[in-house]
């Protein structure tokens, strides 16, 4: 296995959830972290806890909506001028609303497209070119298996994950040829907020995939040696 001491990694929706979990499973293995989200006071409390498990990385965060390219470009600019080069790019940040499909605006189609589909494209467009011009960088982009299966009431959020799955694999067979990695990672449910508060489960650790579980399938796939490249891979709760 690899080491990831000392590389720094960008993650995106890092306030909470699975995007708080890999930052403090990245930070316990010396990784610096760069963290966006939209609330300051998450990537605050973030932030401190990465510290306090390993004082000697370097944290910065920038607020940003993923949706939102202006406010990404800015976003990436200040993490650049902080903490430099990013090795690895986690596409976290997603929202979801779920309903019979005449039920869902259009405003909800849009909001979740551009937070699931073009937020990672916007962040993948700034970061990108620098790995490419080093010939390296790992960039991880969290699907789901609504995103490799429809169902009933996920016609906007499967339609977005459905569209990640695409431009990940297409960009992974381009940019495996400059020596960078692109992991698709699709988990069923999680014991996350945006689970919770949509009702997909009611989090029993006992039974339920927990925000941990993801993240340690996460850098466990980065410590590869770089000749290895899992393409995409899902994540299952056991018996829930």
């Amino acid at each position: 296995m690899e080491t990831l001491n000392n590389k720094t990694a960008l993650i995106t929706g890092a306030g909470k959830g699975l995007g708080k979990a890999i930052a403090l499973t990245l930070a316990a293995e010396g990784v610096n972290l760069a963290l966006v989200a939209r609330t300051a006071s998450d990537l605050e409390k973030v932030s401190e806890q990465a510290k306090q498990i390993n004082p000697a990385i370097k944290v910065v965060y920038a607020i940003a909506d993923v949706s939102n390219i202006a406010e990404v470009n800015a976003a990436c600019a200040k993490i650049a001028a902080e903490i430099g080069k990013i090795d690895i790019l986690v596409n976290n940040a997603g929202i979801g609303k779920f309903g019979n499909f005449l039920d869902l605006e259009v405003s909800d189609w849009e909001n979740i497209v551009k937070t699931n589909l073009f937020g990672p494209y916007y962040f993948i467009r700034q970061i990108l070119p620098q790995m490419l011009e080093r010939k390296s960088g790992d960039i991880v982009n969290v699907s789901s298996t609504a995103g490799l299966k429809g169902a009933p009431l996920t016609s906007a959020y499967s339609a977005s994950k459905f569209g990640l799955n695409g431009l990940s694999e297409s960009l992974m067979f381009e940019a495996r040829k400059s020596n960078i990695r692109v992991f698709t990672l699709t988990p069923s449910t999680i014991a996350t907020d945006l689970a919770i508060d949509n009702k997909l489960t009611d989090g029993n650790p006992d039974s339920t995939l927990q925000p941990e579980d993801f993240a340690e399938l996460l850098v466990a796939h980065l410590k590869l040696p770089n000749r290895a490249l899992v393409k995409d891979v899902s994540l299952w709760s056991t018996n829930p």
